[in-house]
């Protein structure tokens, strides 16, 4: 069972930075990448997803519960900025996502009893096998 949930504009902490590695000459004077923090402690969360969020172990959330994203992959800023915010909703979605709980089953009678007339089955079959080779 998941839901969706919208994350608002001012929970998110979005900065302009220099990009890292290849680039020429744009790479030393554009602030293209973008730095996102969002502080999971102070949102508007659900408790649930936010008790989740922090026992999800991603290294992108901090001790202090507070989720670092570092776009760069784009050279526009605007879509290094949505591709965070995209990263952001999917952390948030991964958390929402409650698995279905487990009911404990036990095997039927005559389930045991196949399985066991098969074992008995295949045991025969080697222990024919053993008598030739003797």
């Amino acid at each position: 069972m998941s839901e969706h949930f919208v994350i608002p504009p001012d929970e998110v902490e979005i900065t302009a930075i220099r990009a890292q590695g290849a680039g020429g000459q744009n790479v030393n004077k554009v602030s293209n990448a973008v730095h996102l923090r969002f502080d999971i402690a102070a949102s508007s969360l659900p408790e649930a997803i936010r008790t989740r969020l922090m026992e999800l172990g991603d290294q992108r959330i901090t001790r202090d519960g507070v989720i670092v994203i570092k776009a760069q992959e784009f050279r526009c800023l605007e879509k290094n900025r949505a591709e965070a915010l995209r990263r952001l909703q999917e952390l948030i979605d991964r958390a929402a996502f409650r698995p279905k709980s487990r009911r404990a089953t036990r095997p039927t009678r005559s389930s045991i009893a196949r399985r066991l007339q098969s074992k008995a089955l295949r045991s025969a079959v080697k222990a024919g096998r053993r008598m030739k080779g003797e």
